[in-house]
Order: C-alpha cells, then sequence, then structure tokens
C-alpha cells in the first residue's frame, strides 16, 4: 500500500464538497417537504452517493494505491473544514445557525459515515483495498 497524496485527496474532496454544496443548496429551491432542513439532508443524502464515487474514482484513478478507510476519513474531514469555512459561515450563519448546531447535527454525523464507508467499499470493489480475512482449520 503507497502513501496517501493528499494533494489529490483534497482535491478529490473539493469536486465532492461542490456537488454536495450544490446538491443542498439546491434542494431548497424545489420545496417538497414541510421541513426545508430535513429535504436537504436527505438530497444530500442521495447526491453524496455519486458524488464521493466521482471523487474516489478521481483520486485512484490516478494510480494510488492508498488504504480505502484512510482516503475516506481524509476526504470527509477536507469536506469538513470547507464546510466550517464555506457552508457554515454563507449559508447557515444567516439563517440563525451555527457552527455548534451544524456540527452537533446527528444528520451530519450520518453523511459522514455514509461518505467515509462509500469510500471504502469503492475501494474494496476496485480492489484497491485488500480485505484479509483469517481462517484457522484445526482436526
Amino acid at each position: 500500500m503507497k502513501k496517501l497524496n493528499l494533494k489529490h485527496a483534497l482535491l478529490s474532496s473539493l469536486i465532492v464538497y461542490i456537488i454536495g454544496i450544490s446538491a443542498y443548496i439546491g434542494s431548497y429551491y424545489v420545496p417538497i417537504l414541510e421541513d426545508e432542513a430535513l429535504q436537504a439532508n436527505l438530497i444530500l443524502m442521495v447526491a453524496i452517493v455519486p458524488a464521493v464515487i466521482l471523487g474516489t474514482f478521481l483520486y485512484y484513478r490516478r494510480g494510488h494505491e492508498t488504504n480505502g478507510l484512510l482516503l475516506g476519513v481524509t476526504m470527509f474531514l477536507g469536506a469538513m473544514v470547507l464546510d466550517a469555512a464555506i457552508t457554515v459561515p454563507f449559508f447557515i450563519m444567516p439563517y440563525g445557525g451555527t457552527h455548534m448546531t451544524f456540527f452537533s447535527d446527528p444528520g451530519f454525523w450520518l453523511i459522514a459515515l455514509e461518505y467515509i464507508a462509500i469510500v471504502f467499499f469503492y475501494a474494496i470493489i476496485k480492489g484497491r483495498q485488500k480485505v484479509r480475512a483469517s481462517v484457522t482449520v484445526t482436526k
């Protein structure tokens, strides 16, 4: 397994962030549910799947053999920094939210788990991650 290429991981994270924030903000323009915040999180949970797959594909396309869990956590941390620097001040605070309310929302952490799991399972499916199973048979 090769080391993490931080530059490429953060670039992939930025691509995922742009797609995710576009879906999140765009969901407010098509009101379907009464609870707009819930609707935005649900839309993001759906949109994040192809976005993360694309970002992970772009990272591994360059020939990196990074552990999927390490890559997933790194990419998510990159998105989290962008959320703290851009999303919260420009899209959450004007409507009364704070960093604390944003980052303590259980929906945020569900999306975090989804994000990391998608990267991890992508790595396994595409053969970039070895799954080691130890089976001992005794007579």
